[in-house]
């Protein structure tokens, strides 16, 4: 509390407006000018307009803040209530200092998780959108993709004309790559979680790496040998390190050094509340740090906006980082970003420790496509460019088809044929009854038949929480040739052992 006179002069102080201040006695405060100094300057000028207005007889407001800087050096926000008393029988000014300094801190951390929840709120709308899209297109490529494979079989003896085909199936290709990308983001895309050694898998990938960035970035890893499992599908984990070590080598223009840590980390109750994404407990970490141009704030704050890139037209799709992104949320971790301005970039990657049973997985190997050994494939696709492609390929591959656009008519084909070895279904059929209910009923007359289900996209009757289903097996869409083949082989392989 501080009393002054109505000509501003300071009648009286209280012990907590010295303690306020660091002030060590009353007399210390009594000789400062009228405009005190611990008054920080940005907010005098509209304080000496108030006792000037009060000494005038004109309306001033009872309370307002301003800041003031205590007498070792710390600025403190006050909200100061004013008015008029009688004192030692004169009228005088009564002001009550009100310290708002947690306040304020509150008041920050609250726009902070603000702006992380609409940051959150905006990515999930932008996800469902370009989900939507995403699922559209892959249609369509499966279509575009699987015909310009047939194709290029049969005109292998026309250099020209293969040429052409070429360049078509790479960029049909490229947008499978880009609706992938976008699924990912959206959280859409079926992920296979498995346990993973994340140390052996990053190490892995050590001659990808140096095949990817140039011979003047330097690669370093960082790991805990002891470093706890996670669970994560292997393939997209490996496509977010790879697409962060992508991004960090573009970042460095020509050289540097690329360093990859790995770590168990423990994030407390504390962290989590500050957090606006983040549950408690405990993370495999996974760091991608360069020593590039860094990036400025506003640029960070856009990072994982999908189609947000820095680099020049025609030099990247923006969403690599998006990918990123919408893999790690959907695996049940969360990313961090941190940035300086040349010093250089870590993105942090942290997955959920996985402690249950499993076979680990570390590197993916690349098998020979196979072929068919005379067995009778039944394809249910309720869009005929999409069925007609997949006959096309399977009889291609060997495989003798039956082909049906709903389940009613698979069902009528089952009943007058015996020689069925797989049901190849979409997940989404016409008529009531989908892909998973025709696979049940199937399933109940004929046990021994194996299944496969196909999908463009994850919302959907066997895909929960961004993961597909125990026991079921699923080709995403589009899918290629030799995809089609190895996926149609191992299922009937493991229905028949």
């Amino acid at each position: 509390i501080q009393i002054m006179g109505m000509d501003s002069s300071r009648e009286y102080v209280n012990q907590a407006f010295l303690d306020l201040l660091g002030f060590q006695s009353k007399e210390e405060v009594y000789g400062l000018p009228q405009v005190a100094s611990f008054v920080e300057p940005h907010d005098r000028e509209r304080v000496d307009g108030y006792r000037v207005a009060r000494e005038r007889g004109e309306p001033v407001p009872s309370n307002y803040e301003y800041d003031v800087r205590r007498t070792d050096g710390a600025v403190i926000p006050v909200q100061v209530f004013t008015h008029t008393i009688h004192w030692r029988g004169k009228p005088a000014h009564q002001r009550i200092y009100l310290d708002l300094t947690e306040r304020k801190r509150a008041e920050d951390a609250l726009l902070a998780n603000e702006e992380k929840l609409h940051q959150a709120q905006k990515m999930e709308a932008v996800g469902q959108l370009t989900g939507g899209v995403a699922h559209d297109f892959n249609n369509l490529l499966t279509v575009v993709q699987g015909n310009l494979e047939l194709l290029s079989d049969r005109v292998k003896i026309d250099d020209t004309a293969q040429n052409f085909v070429e360049r078509a199936l790479k960029s049909a290709q490229r947008g499978a790559t880009l609706t992938a990308r976008l699924l990912a983001f959206s959280r859409q895309q079926a992920l296979v979680p498995k346990p993973i050694a994340a140390l052996d898998l990053v190490r892995g990938m050590t001659d990808l790496l140096r095949r990817t960035l140039k011979e003047s970035v330097e690669i370093e890893f960082k790991g805990n040998e002891i470093l706890w499992r996670c669970k994560a599908d292997p393939g997209q984990l490996e496509n977010a390190i790879l697409n962060l070590a992508i991004n960090a080598r573009d970042a460095m223009s020509g050289s540097g050094k690329l360093t990859i840590e790995t770590a168990n980390v423990e994030l407390d109750d504390d962290y989590a509340a500050a957090e606006a994404e983040v549950a408690a407990g405990q993370y495999v970490m996974i760091a991608v740090t360069d020593t590039g141009m860094g990036m400025k704030q506003n640029v960070i704050d856009k990072v994982f906006d999908p189609f947000f890139t820095t680099k020049d037209v025609g030099k990247g799709s923006g969403l690599g980082l998006s990918m990123v992104y919408g893999f790690v949320k959907q695996s049940g971790g969360y990313v961090t970003i941190y940035s300086e301005e040349g010093i250089g970039t870590t993105v942090k990657l942290y997955l959920p420790r996985f402690e249950g049973v499993g076979e680990e997985i570390r590197r993916r190997e690349s098998v020979a496509t196979p072929e068919a050994n005379g067995e009778t494939i039944l394809v249910v696709e309720d869009d005929p460019d999409v069925r007609t492609m997949t006959v096309a390929l399977l009889k291609d591959i060997g495989y003798e088809i039956l082909e049906a656009s709903d389940a009613e008519s698979a069902l009528k084909m089952l009943a007058s044929s015996s020689r069925i070895n797989m049901l190849f279904t979409d997940v989404v059929l016409p008529g009531g009854m989908n892909g998973p209910k025709l696979a049940a009923e199937i399933r109940r007359q004929r046990p021994d038949i194996a299944v496969l289900y196909t999908s463009g996209y994850t919302e959907n009757a066997i895909v929960h929480q961004g993961q597909v289903d125990e026991g079921i097996d699923l080709l995403n869409k589009p899918f290629s040739r030799s995809d089609l083949a190895q996926k149609i082989r191992t299922v009937l392989d493991k229905s028949m052992s």
